[in-house]
Order: C-alpha cells, then sequence, then structure tokens
C-alpha cells in the first residue's frame, strides 16, 4: 500500500468519524494527532472553533522526557488530563482522527483516563 492510499484511507476513515463526533464548550473534543516521531492532543471546542488545552511531546516541558514513544504517550494523557481538570472539564469526547485505537493512541487515552478525564 502506497503512501497516497494510506493517506487517503486515514482521511476517509476521519470523515466518518468526525461525522459523529462534537466537541462543545461543556464536553470538548479530545482530538489526537500522531507523527512518526511525535505526539499531539488538544481539547477543542467546536462550537466556537477554539483550542481549550493543548498538550505535546514537543513542547518545552516535555522535551527533556526519556521513555519510549509509548511511555511518553501515557505522560501526556497525564498533563492533558490535569490541564483539564484544573480547568473545571471532567467529560470529554475522544476522536482518534482515523488512527486505530491501538499502541500510543490508546496510551494517551489511558493517561488521561487515569488522570480523570470521563470519555
Amino acid at each position: 500500500m502506497s503512501q497516497i492510499d494510506k493517506a487517503s484511507r486515514r482521511q476517509k476513515i476521519k470523515d466518518r468519524s468526525r461525522a459523529n463526533v462534537q466537541g462543545t464548550q461543556a464536553k470538548p473534543r479530545l482530538c489526537v494527532y500522531r507523527s512518526l516521531s511525535e505526539m499531539y492532543a488538544q481539547l477543542i471546542d467546536d462550537e466556537n472553533g477554539k483550542t481549550i488545552i493543548a498538550a505535546s511531546t514537543m513542547s518545552k516541558e516535555n522535551k527533556a522526557l526519556e521513555g519510549t514513544k509509548s511511555e511518553l504517550c501515557r505522560i501526556i494523557g497525564k498533563q492533558l488530563g490535569q490541564k483539564a481538570l484544573e480547568g473545571g472539564i471532567t467529560n470529554v469526547v475522544f476522536d482518534r482522527n482515523g488512527f486505530r485505537y491501538h499502541g500510543r493512541v490508546k496510551a494517551l487515552a489511558d493517561g488521561a483516563r487515569e488522570a480523570g478525564l470521563i470519555f
């Protein structure tokens, strides 16, 4: 399967799942993006088109972290969950963004649940 086929397939999956997932101010969308080496997660209010909270392996406080990619993703999920709870957000809608719920995506979701987010 070529890169173009993979990208278009993921886009189709993303479009199908996004038709059913909508974030609000009270229950934002937890959107995950996974690149080859980094992981990004953000809470998004789709009604206002705003990012409420974001965390990633690229942020300044996370640059010095060491471990496997999955371990780092769990830490990112915990950080995002803690920031959300500090902001008064407990319920979110999980958007895997066309990626399989496996490996790093699952680790991030587990970390967010450990921090106290409900989804």
